[in-house]
């Protein structure tokens, strides 16, 4: 159900800001305290663990003070099982090693936006896996996106040859992340029609940690705990809490408060916000991050934003935003 009021609707646009301001923070902050402290694979195993355990706590509470039978709150059908499995692999095993392994080798602005084309990668797989047509508007607009990713892609290769933040590889990493991503999102979609995004989200950390242990249980041996300080602590705070779980619940209430095609534009805020912070780290000398603010860094992301737009943003979207 959509929003009843004005400071509903107010609060759901707020919710999708954090959401961006979060994620924007975490390509920086855990950029920060990788690989020196926590390897990525690590981190992941760490991140993902915690989350499950957060998720199906957050089920039991819920349960509890809503007088529901745990056995229906936790409650999957076997048939969905296999998918739910592959929702593991896709949405969390492959998609969070990548992301990590890649930003731990490129720097935070090409993993945001590379990380945009995601809506692209959904078009795709959604006509491939479900037959869903694809409009010329569309077509032009995985051109765009495609053209500006490439582009991207080989200016990370020529900074890594400069001696610079980005790098190919990492780019790649990022790319096949979100390529991942974009799989998980068709596929988890059949569940959402008969589950609670909540318990749906629970199940899928939980089978994705049994991937990723694999990976990243040697680099949570190594991790040298006591050499942690207050800031690493709170780094790691911020990417396992506010991430992986705040982030999480504040996106699930503004979808239940706006229309979708809200939600999806503010996917374009997080490379802007990924920018900013940059932009001000820089200023302070906190960061040299903003060596990324090219003009060739912008034209690639102008044409991965005009592809996203006409690839997911709908006709008649300014009516739906201002619904909302």
């Amino acid at each position: 159900m959509y929003r009843e009021s004005k400071s509903i609707s107010a609060f759901a646009h707020i919710a999708l800001l954090l959401v961006g301001v979060i994620y924007a923070g975490n390509y920086i902050v855990a950029k920060g305290i990788m690989p020196e402290m926590v390897g990525p694979s690590g981190f992941i195993v760490l991140r993902v663990v915690l989350g499950t355990i957060m998720f199906f706590s957050l089920i039991f509470i819920r349960s509890f003070f809503s007088k529901k039978k745990m056995s229906t709150a936790f409650f999957i059908e076997k048939s969905d099982v296999p998918r739910l499995v592959l929702c593991g692999v896709c949405g969390v095993a492959v998609n969070q090693l990548f992301f990590f392994n890649g930003l731990s080798l490129t720097s935070p602005v090409h993993a945001s936006l590379i990380m945009t084309v995601s809506p692209i990668f959904v078009l795709v797989i959604s006509a491939i896996l479900l037959k869903n047509k694809i409009t010329a508007r569309k077509i032009v607009g995985i051109v765009f996106g495609g053209v500006g990713a490439g582009l991207l892609l080989l200016l990370g290769a020529s900074e890594q040859a400069q001696g610079a933040g980005a790098s190919w590889e990492g780019d790649v990493l990022i790319l096949v992340n979100a390529i991942s991503y974009g799989v998980y999102l068709v596929v988890v979609k059949p569940l959402m029609k008969k589950y609670s995004p909540l318990t749906i989200i629970a199940w899928v950390f939980l089978f994705g940690t049994i991937f990723v242990l694999p990976f990243g249980i040697g680099q949570v041996m190594e991790i040298q705990w006591s050499e942690f300080t207050e800031d690493h602590w709170k780094a790691l705070g911020f990417v396992i809490f506010g991430t992986t779980f705040l982030a999480y619940l504040l996106n699930i209430y503004a979808l239940t408060k706006v229309e979708p095609v809200v939600v999806s534009i503010y996917i374009y805020l997080q490379p802007l916000l990924v920018l900013a912070l940059v932009s001000i780290m820089g200023y302070l000398g906190l960061s040299s991050y903003h060596n990324d603010l090219t003009l060739l860094n912008a034209i690639c992301a102008l044409g991965i934003f005009t592809g996203v737009w006409l690839v997911s943003i709908p006709k008649g979207w300014i009516s739906d935003v201002f619904k909302s």
